[in-house]
């Protein structure tokens, strides 16, 4: 195997013991085992686990000449998604994006724009502005096709598209992703003849990236997906149950955390030091929020990005509770080389870095952080990742996903449900006036009033 990346616990071991990580070993295997075998809570949710090793040729293909198809057409696509249905593509794409443009450097792929992921009128509204004078395409994922945010923005896009491409022409533009067999977005796709791809039965949304959910609207903004998937079959590989905590990075990250968590660290904060992976972090958000926020447990979840936040969440991080622990993803090699020039005047004593890196520069910023964040009582993990490119990206997603699970399954809850995410819905209808609420609206405004 390729390099893969690498977690290095060494700034952990002042905070718990090598005896009490490996005390854990077999409730670890048991766990990953349950993963394996989907024998544990959520198990019809485990189609993910061998899922990079049983993508086809012919699954690539497909996802491919869509792609090319939609290329061809257009020089912008919305994808129109929430939760899981976006966040993967949004975290990959940004990734690997030029910095400031949404696509590949180049630009001969189209840009690609996020909708029904917020109910913002002037988000919606400002995004028609913009693909007002655009060759644009929709990408539309949902399982039911009826979850709120999605299926407005469909709405409002898909009648968009129509007025200005006519109905047939604006049909050519349009990609469904969705339930196999069910629901209205099937039925619309099968109506009008969009071209569909399914997402998975046995897939919860916040672990879909490796299925069409997120490898669509990948390939359509121009990058790799095979690459991608390669490098995800490579961390599956490396996290299969014959892996023991000393060669199962997701087995130990999972076993780490668990402890740090009952040491009474009840936040774990993902920092990147590279901007791009800002929406990576929320992908990572919303895997382990959802997945083990529940039953009055969980570690919450928090994302910062370095070194910009260390002038502002940096204080805390330092100094504030000590419920903190910290995950540091840190890109080895950069895309880039620039340079800091020599200057005569000197006025800002920045002489000392002349001739340097700026990567460098970067380097011991994040070495510098993570000694004083743990000499401040905050205990580090590392990931090392060789760079930000799909491979890499593909064996980052993996070994999170896995992980995941393990900890869910330690925390003895099932990390593949979200009851909770329905609470707010229940009320919202009802405040709407929903049919089939009519008792809730009632009972909603008595409490309002």
């Amino acid at each position: 195997m390729k390099k893969a990346l690498a977690l290095n616990i060494d700034h952990v071991r002042s905070f718990i013991s090598e005896s009490q990580i490996y005390k854990l070993s077999s409730a670890v295997k048991e766990k990953l085992e349950m993963v394996h075998r989907k024998s544990g809570p959520g198990s019809d949710f485990l189609g993910w686990v061998d899922m990079p090793s049983s993508i086809s040729e012919q699954d690539f293909e497909k996802i491919e000449q869509a792609a090319t198809d939609m290329q061809k057409k257009t020089e912008a696509v919305v994808v129109i998604g929430i939760g899981g249905s976006y966040l993967g593509a949004k975290a990959v794409i940004e990734a690997l994006s030029h910095g400031f443009i949404s696509r590949p450097s180049g630009g001969k792929y189209p840009e690609i724009y996020f909708a029904g992921n917020n109910i913002s009128e002037d988000y919606l509204s400002e995004l028609v502005d913009v693909l007002e004078d655009k060759e644009y395409g929709l990408v539309v994922i949902s399982k039911s096709g009826t979850t709120t945010e999605p299926a407005i923005a469909f709405r409002i896009l898909k009648s968009h598209l129509e007025e200005k491409m006519g109905k047939t022409e604006a049909g050519k533009r349009i990609i469904v992703i969705t339930d196999a067999h069910k629901g209205a977005l099937r039925s619309l796709a099968d109506r009008e003849g969009y071209k569909s791809f399914v997402i998975p039965d046995d897939v919860g949304g916040r672990y879909s990236v490796l299925t069409p959910v997120g490898l669509v609207p990948i390939a359509i903004a121009g990058f790799n997906i095979r690459a991608l998937v390669e490098g995800a079959r490579e961390m599956e590989e490396k996290t299969g149950v014959e892996h023991g905590l000393d060669d199962n990075p997701s087995a130990l990250y999972a076993a780490v955390r668990y402890l740090l968590y009952q040491s009474g660290k009840k936040v774990e904060i993902l920092v990147n030091y590279h901007p791009k992976l800002h929406f990576f972090a929320e992908w990572w958000k919303q895997l382990f929020g959802e997945s083990e926020g529940k039953d009055g447990k969980g570690i919450f979840p928090a994302a910062v990005d370095f070194t910009t936040d260390l002038h502002s969440m940096g204080q805390y991080i330092q100094q504030g509770e000590r419920i903190l622990f910290e995950t540091v993803i840190s890109v080895e090699h950069s895309e880039r080389t620039l340079k800091i020039p020599e200057d005569p005047a000197n006025l800002d004593t920045l002489n000392y870095l002349a001739g340097k890196r700026i990567d460098e520069v970067n380097k011991m910023a994040e070495l510098g952080t993570l000694l004083a964040h743990v000499d401040g009582g905050v205990p580090n993990l590392k990931i090392a990742l060789e760079r930000l490119d799909e491979r890499c990206l593909g064996q980052l997603i993996y070994f999170f996903e896995k992980a995941c699970a393990v900890s869910g399954y330690l925390l003895g809850i099932n990390p593949f449900d979200q009851p909770g995410v329905e609470a707010y819905k229940h009320n919202m209808f009802a405040l709407l006036g929903k049919p089939g609420f009519e008792k809730a609206t009632r009972e909603i405004r008595k409490k309002i009033l």
